[in-house]
């Protein structure tokens, strides 16, 4: 078995720690708060996203793979997180709150059904880690925030009742037209043709680096958190994956999948334990610096208004200074831009184009810093 599944067991070999005492503003997936006088407010917020951790004796992957993700799944579990977050912004709203033990709405035991270990949930750890077979991943394997970006897309397809619109940015450009294209649907109303947007949850694969995170991509990074639209970002350490939500100062603030728990059966009465679902102690933090420079930031926009207002805020984003822009926005796909179809790579080939484009992007943009460090 290789180091990528050395992992950890949070809850036997961790201790939380109390969130800071601070002044400095806390941002919790577009949402501020103060931590000197919101902290319940904080720890409800935290504790009311989905937490998708390890789980443990459930039905065999296939019919005969594995019956448990312990070592493997962090990834997978992170990506269950970031598209639930879309799911209970789409179904529930952003100001939704969990408590324990209240009835719960319809709507909530739906998105929870939909994740279920089970062969059957649309987004199951059975569907992400069998359809990652067709990426080039085998069952057992662990993956990275591309790839699940990519698994997560191919699932959405088959989740008739949210009709989201799942599309993954790469090289590191978001193209609008392309978009429009899958998010708006065309249907027929009173005998005139009209399009209609479907919720839209994009994630943009990024690398912020190298081997460490560039920090001319720190503050910019931070922002993400603080737009309206924000899902979080997927990544983590090497070979070990979290949800980040937020950051304090310069703490990222996430959720981390590596707890084993039993797997969960739904009641006969189609209601779930959920309490394991959630996450009921201080989120863990850790130095921003520490993040491993692969990682996929996600926004979810319910509304084509949501999607204008997002892009007019990236576009603010890019005027400022003080950081390097993580992606670009531009209205349609540039001519030096080839779509990743028309390449027919292997998953390792495209890896290797990949980041042979960001690292060339990257060099283009370190040379205008120096150009503009040396006009000024």
């Amino acid at each position: 078995m290789d180091a990528a599944t050395l992992t950890y067991d949070t809850l036997r070999f961790g201790e939380f720690e109390d969130f800071p005492e601070t002044s400095e503003p806390v941002w919790i997936l577009g949402k501020e708060y103060n931590a000197l006088t919101e902290k319940d407010e904080i720890l409800s917020d935290v504790t009311s996203r989905l937490w998708f951790t390890y789980r443990k004796n459930f039905p065999p992957i296939g019919g005969t793979g594995p019956t448990s993700d312990t070592g493997w799944g962090c990834m997978l579990r992170c990506g269950q997180m970031i598209l639930g977050e879309a799911l209970m912004c789409r179904h529930l709203g952003r100001d939704w709150r969990w408590a324990r033990g209240q009835k719960q709405r319809e709507e909530y035991i739906s998105i929870l059904n939909a994740f279920i270990d089970k062969k059957d949930s649309y987004y199951s750890i059975h569907q992400i880690a069998q359809m990652g077979v067709g990426e080039g991943k085998p069952i057992g394997q662990w993956y990275g925030p591309n790839t699940v970006a990519q698994v997560l897309k191919k699932l959405a397809v088959f989740d008739t009742w949210s009709r989201l619109v799942v599309h993954v940015a790469m090289d590191n450009t978001v193209v609008i037209e392309e978009i429009s294209e899958f998010s708006c649907v065309a249907t027929l109303c009173l005998k005139e043709e009209t399009a209609l947007w479907k919720p839209l949850v994009l994630l943009i694969p990024l690398r912020l680096g190298l081997s460490d995170i560039n920090e001319a991509y720190i503050e910019t990074l931070k922002q993400c958190f603080m737009l309206p639209q924000s899902l979080g970002v997927i990544g983590g350490k090497p070979n070990s994956a979290h949800y980040f939500i937020g950051y304090v100062g310069e703490e990222l603030i996430y959720l981390d999948p590596h707890t084993t728990q039993p797997a969960v059966e739904p009641c006969e009465d189609s209601q779930v334990p959920d309490e394991t679902y959630h996450c009921q102690h201080p989120p863990c933090r850790m130095h921003i610096c520490e993040l491993d420079p692969s990682i996929a930031a996600g926004f979810f926009c319910r509304t084509e208004d949501e999607f204008d207002d997002w892009c007019m805020r990236i576009r603010r984003l890019s005027c400022k200074r003080g950081g390097l822009p993580m992606f670009e926005l531009v209205d349609s796909q540039p001519s030096h831009m080839v779509s990743v179809d028309a390449l027919n790579l292997t998953p390792g080939e495209y890896t290797a184009y990949f980041l042979q484009h960001v690292f060339l992007k990257m060099v283009m943009k370190m040379n205008l810093m120096f150009v503009f460090s040396f006009m000024c």
